[in-house]
């Protein structure tokens, strides 16, 4: 592996490798499509491949090291990362600000955690858009420098590679295109790498003349060919392979990493409809404000009946219990009133979270704003949300969300029930389908079957809550409490009693129902600016699909006026007659909801959790992978070139210990930009190192090292020190008066190790082993010689050679 010179490059060789590299890159970008969910992430990806290589290409044409293309990146993240990245925070959507920057800084190491724990699609305007920005332009540096700047390309795929695998690690399991992203990254890289082998052993072997046209149509043909047969049997490959292999899931880290979420594990809140009835009738529990006239607040939805409780089911994607981590592009096919809702709690606590409509986004205020955001969940189908870490007194959002009109009877004439999947009813009664049936007996259209079920509720029953100084009414919705409501002289009950009467007996004659409970204001206190939400106005109702309205709104309860006024219309604890018999009179049913036994742990009590700790393992590796990733080129170099000085120092013979001396001297010149000539000669090199550093013992070190080298005997190891010394104390001296970056990035220069001219000299034949040289004898005065030139030059004596001479 060798450089070559980017400035030499001829104009086909740039437009090749840069048309290669911007085609593998765009097969990693590519796929991150179905991660969004749309086109919103290629500003950000396709801006940061198209900045990174412009960077490398800048840094190659210009000969720049690893420092000043690492600090350019670097700089470019920064100021470019606001307008690609994040445009919400810079002004203009361009210029970055502080909170720019530090969001920039703190994405580095975060966004790739909120990546994988939001559920695809992902909003990108929740900060997502910095993953795929940093992986386009670190990819688009490495994968454009090694193109450029290396003679051989294959290096150049490992980034690009690199890029592709952590794409798909963060991407979804259910992949764009991934047969058509496999055969463009090896069709691109097959013919990228026999064009340049082609090109570099053809420059030399094609002949200038009349014989250049049919070799180089010989190389062209071969060429075609090669990549004709390389088509073909990628084609071919690749589509044995999908007809072949089976279809199995597609494993990503974001299947790992999310955790699971069961809300079934909390108890059902219809349960608790009557503690807050009777516990907080006046008390504040949250207000709301911003919220349209006829909006409702939601806190649950249930379609799943056990005969003792109505809960969210257990059906998966599209049920009640299909809840994700809340996002930045929810709901984004609802239609209705656009609103800006806040809302502030108060006495409520529990993991139910009130919101209005059809919810976008969520904005938590507060201290505990982030620890909310992550433990908080949104079903789009049931329009409903929960807070796992659980909502308290002081919390406070904003929701953006959608407000859907609720359609006339008119317009729902001609429209059918929806087909949606609900789960099976169990412990219903059998006489409810009976019940239902007789209710509906004259209804010839759907909208008018549930209108019948709702008018036999709503003005045939009674509402009480069965408090103090109130007629009778036990709490509870179980199969029992409803028989007793359905089967009484006098139905008396309130919302929970009749929204689950109704939806049991809708889904008895089977139209899709499910139960919901909420807030919302009285009459008169409709469209006011804030509404303050306590159990006085907390209700349960009915939702009915539609194929062409969705879900409809039905209140089957009583008005709260329409009440028994006497004794006699008051119903029975107990239908059934025979219970009610002496002797002896059956023990009266005690007025508690029935309960479902809570088998949870609490959090104090449960384990760590092994979903948290993997998270976190997970986390910590990618971050030292990253920075092992980042070291990994300086800890190569500073590995390279010690082991050059110690083979260098630590040679076989003591003269190439001394020629290793003055190559590493060379080279360490040579890494702070002296342009010394390949070959030349030491006293060349010395006079150019010399000057550059003004060293004048550079000079003399080099006469020393020739002698040495040489000379009719082999330097001594004392020699041999005090060279090195020497050496040692020039290097060191090179840097004197260069700024902090200026010597790290010659520590960090591999000019001197992709030359590949300065290692140690081919060890020559090994000399004979001489005897000690006897002491010289002084030697006598030469006598002077006449000078040679013209006859007519005057002589110059011993003493001095330069003086002109007398005539005789």
């Amino acid at each position: 592996m060798s450089a070559a010179p980017a400035r030499t490059l001829s104009r086909r060789r740039w437009v090749l490798d840069l048309s290669a590299v911007a085609a593998l890159l765009a097969v990693p970008i590519v796929g991150f499509w179905p991660t969004f969910g749309d086109a919103s992430y290629l500003p950000a990806a396709v801006g940061g491949a198209l900045l990174g290589m412009g960077l490398a290409a800048l840094c190659a044409w210009l000969r720049w090291g690893i420092l000043p293309l690492a600090g350019l990146t670097t700089l470019a993240y920064f100021l470019f990362g606001g307008a690609l990245a994040l445009p919400h925070t810079a002004v203009l959507g361009v210029i970055p600000t502080f909170d720019t920057l530090g969001r920039l800084a703190l994405g580095v190491v975060t966004s790739w955690k909120q990546l994988l724990t939001t559920v695809a699609p992902v909003a990108a305007s929740d900060g997502h858009l910095v993953v795929p920005f940093v992986l386009s332009l670190v990819a688009a540096v490495l994968t454009t420098s090694l193109a450029l700047r290396l003679s051989a390309p294959g290096w150049a795929l490992l980034p690009a590679a690199a890029f592709l695998a952590v794409q798909i690690a963060l991407g979804t399991s259910q992949p764009a295109v991934p047969v058509a992203q496999g055969i463009v990254f090896a069709l691109v890289a097959a013919v990228w790498l026999a064009l340049r082998q082609s090109w570099e052993h053809g420059t030399g072997a094609v002949p200038l003349g009349d014989d250049a046209t049919p070799v180089r149509g010989v190389a062209v043909r071969r060429l075609v060919l090669g990549g004709a047969v390389v088509v073909v049997a990628t084609l071919i490959g690749v589509g044995a392979t999908a007809f072949a292999a089976p279809q199995s899931p597609r494993y990503v880290l974001r299947d790992v990493v999310i955790p699971p979420f069961d809300v079934r594990e909390y108890p059902s809140p219809l349960q608790s409809f009557r503690a807050y009835v009777r516990d907080f009738p006046d008390e504040p529990l949250f207000s709301v404000s911003g919220m349209p006239k006829e909006a409702r607040v939601r806190l649950a939805s249930m379609d799943a009946f056990d005969g003792t409780v109505y809960n969210v089911s257990d059906g998966g994607a599209g049920s009640s219990s299909a809840f994700s981590p809340v996002r930045g592009n929810m709901s984004a096919e609802a239609d209705g009133t656009p609103a800006t809702v806040r809302v502030e709690i108060a006495a409520l606590d529990g993991v139910w979270m009130p919101e209005v409509g059809a919810v976008q986004t969520v904005t938590f205020d507060g201290d505990r704003a982030d620890d909310l955001r992550r433990s908080a969940y949104y079903n789009e189908g049931t329009a409903t949300a929960v807070v796992t870490r659980t909502l308290g007194e002081g919390d406070a959002y904003t929701l953006e969300t959608v407000v859907p009109s609720t359609p006339s009877d008119d317009a729902l004439a001609d429209d059918d029930f929806a087909p949606v999947s609900l789960p099976d009813q169990e412990g219903v009664p059998q006489e409810f389908a009976e019940i239902a049936s007789k209710a509906v007996a004259e209804a010839s259209t759907p909208v008018e079957q549930v209108r019948a079920l709702q008018t036999m509720l709503a003005e045939g029953g009674y509402f009480s809550h069965g408090l103090e100084g109130e007629v009778l009414s036990r709490a509870g919705h179980g199969s029992e409490r409803i028989s007793t409501l359905l089967g009484s002289d006098q139905m008396v009950g309130d919302d929970e009693q009749y929204a689950t009467a109704m939806a049991l007996l809708a889904r008895e004659i089977g139209i899709p129902a499910r139960v919901v409970m909420g807030f919302y204001p009285e009459e008169d206190a409709a469209g006011d600016p804030v509404f303050t939400a306590t159990g006085d106005t907390l209700h349960a109702w009915v939702e009915v699909a539609f194929a062409d309205h969705g879900w409809v709104t039905f209140d089957p309860t009583p008005p709260e006026d329409q009440v028994p006024n006497d004794q006699t219309t008051k119903p029975r604890a107990d239908p059934k007659p025979q219970v009610l018999q002496p002797p002896p009179p059956p023990q009266e049913p005690v007025d508690l909801p029935p309960t479902v036994p809570d088998d949870r742990e609490s959090e104090d009590e449960s384990g760590f959790d092994a979903a948290l700790l993997a998270l976190i393992v997970v986390i910590v590796l990618c971050l030292l992978s990253l920075l092992a990733l980042l070291a990994t080129p300086f800890v190569v170099i500073g590995a390279l070139k010690a082991a050059r000085r110690r083979r260098r120092r630590e040679a076989e013979r003591a003269a190439d210990r001394i020629s290793g001396g003055w190559d590493e001297l060379v080279d360490r010149a040579t890494d702070f930009g002296t342009p010394v000539r390949p070959g030349g000669t030491r006293a060349e090199d010395a006079g150019v190192v010399g000057t550059a550093f003004a060293e004048p013992r550079v000079t003399t070190l080099a006469a020393r090292a020739d002698q040495e080298v040489f000379g009719p005997a082999d330097p001594t190891p004392d020699d041999v020190a005090e060279f090195w010394r020497q050496v040692d104390e020039i290097v060191g001296g090179m840097g004197d008066g260069r700024s902090l970056w200026s010597r790290l990035g010659a520590r960090l220069n591999v000019r001197s190790l992709l030359a590949g001219t300065r290692f140690a000299l081919p060890a020559r034949a090994p000399r004979a082993p001489r005897t000690p040289r006897a002491p010289k004898e002084p030697r006598p005065p030469r006598e002077p010689r006449p000078a040679r030139g013209r006859r007519d030059e005057p002589s110059r004596t011993a003493s001095d050679p330069l003086a002109p001479q007398e005539t005789e």
